[in-house]
């Protein structure tokens, strides 16, 4: 137990904290063995979702609906896939564990620019200077965290990225951020077990003062996740961020890069009993050169670590309780510009979804024969996180009541993609 340990709060005063909240290791291990729990009690079954975000607006044209022959197909390929629906050549392990999986085809947004673009795939509202909304893991864990039993560490995960905030839900649903090697960054693990005890009560009499100041909700969240941090830096359900734990030939098949090893995180803190936790793979902005950038890059790290990921879940019996989403905050021009690749693109794209009860090997509504439009029923961010929702069980008649005193639906009143529901 002379590591640190893997973990990191991605909050910058909840870093300063634990900086003066570090333990021996000796105390750690103390605590590691008055709570050690065998691995089959740390596995639950319970409702989960993981976000595979690609970050910049993936170029879903080239890679889950393909326009053979269109002056905007590009070079790829299709291939035949375990479900009904062909995707691009260059991810043929994905094509394998495609019966587990849909791809809605017809998302149609308005959002082009990154940041509001992320901002609206991951809440289902446009950005408003008056209101932060909670983003799709502050709504997951807010609703199923009370049903996760003794877990001990945070139910919202973020890998390798900050994912967005807990919005007017407050900080005790804010992500917590750890990298995909597991290493903590300006967290000291020098101090005894004494010291930590000294520090631990001036702290929290420093909480409990501001709350009984009442000065508001911030005091109240922030002593929630005190005590979840301390909670966090004893338990070993801990090891769930260790991927290094798992066989080198599992780690072999995920891919031994960051996404690899975030999709394979992802995995042990789902069978731990996270409910919610996103994968950030960015990189995927790509205004030039962009078929080079897929084939040689970008999609071979995406086809091993999505592809081993669905096909653990699944055979592990963990996909018909996990909802698993691919997406970025939009897609990509059908046009190629001159610098071979494709701009922002809104209009119509693509997302992947799988697992939950999601009906897998179908491709959901189409675009027009050069990508352009979308034809038929199109869909948007709230219908996505709606049925997102609706499979991991949460009821969509739920109305929260923002900081300011206006309601606000659950996934903006986003309503059902069906095909998905069979």
């Amino acid at each position: 137990m002379s590591e640190l340990l893997p973990l990191n709060l991605g909050r910058r005063h909840f870093l300063q904290h634990l900086a003066a909240l570090s333990a021996t290791a000796a105390t750690a291990q103390f605590f590691t063995d008055s709570l050690a729990l065998g691995a089959d009690q740390l596995k639950r079954r319970h409702k989960s979702a993981i976000l595979l975000w690609m970050g910049g607006g993936p170029s879903t044209i080239d890679l889950w609906d393909l326009k053979p022959g269109a002056s905007t197909g590009g070079p790829f390929k299709p291939i035949a896939t375990s479900g009904s629906a062909q995707i691009c050549e260059h991810l043929p392990l994905t094509a394998q564990v495609m019966h587990h999986l849909a791809i809605v085809r017809s998302m149609s947004t308005r959002e082009a620019d990154h940041n509001r673009g992320r901002y609206y795939l991951h809440t289902g509202y446009v950005p408003n200077p008056n209101v932060l909304h909670p983003s799709y893991g502050a709504v997951v864990s807010h609703e199923l965290a009370g049903k996760l039993g003794d877990l001990q560490i945070p139910p919202f995960v973020s890998i390798d990225g900050g994912s967005e905030g807990p919005g007017f839900l407050g900080m005790a649903y804010a992500p917590f951020v750890v990298g995909s090697n597991g290493q903590v960054r300006n967290v000291a693990m020098k101090a005894g077990a004494e010291r930590l005890g000294q520090r631990m009560h001036l702290l929290q009499a420093m909480e409990k003062g501001f709350i009984s100041e009442r000065r508001g909700p911030a005091a109240a969240d922030h002593a929630k996740v005190l005590e979840k941090t301390l909670a966090l830096m004893t338990t070993p359900q801990r090891e769930a961020f260790q991927v290094d734990k798992e066989p080198e030939p599992v780690r072999e098949r995920y891919g031994k890069n960051a996404f690899g090893n975030g999709c394979l995180m992802a995995r042990r803190l789902i069978e731990t009993g996270v409910c919610f936790v996103e994968v950030d793979f960015g990189g995927w902005d790509n205004h030039q050169d962009v078929f080079n950038t897929l084939q040689n890059n970008k999609l071979p790290q995406l086809d091993r670590g999505m592809s081993a990921l669905v096909e653990d879940l699944a055979q592990r019996g963990l996909l018909d309780d996990t909802v698993v989403v691919w997406m970025g905050e939009f897609g990509r021009t059908p046009m190629i510009n001159a610098n071979v690749g494709r701009d922002h693109w809104a209009r119509s794209w693509s997302a992947v979804v799988g697992g939950g009860g999601i009906q897998g090997g179908i491709a959901v509504g189409q675009t027009s024969a050069d990508g352009r439009n979308v034809e038929g029923e199109a869909y948007q961010s709230q219908d996505l996180m709606a049925s997102v929702l609706h499979a991991l069980g949460i009821s969509l008649d739920k109305t929260y009541t923002s900081n300011n005193g206006r309601p606000m639906k659950i996934a903006n009143g986003g309503k059902l993609i069906a095909p998905l529901f069979g």
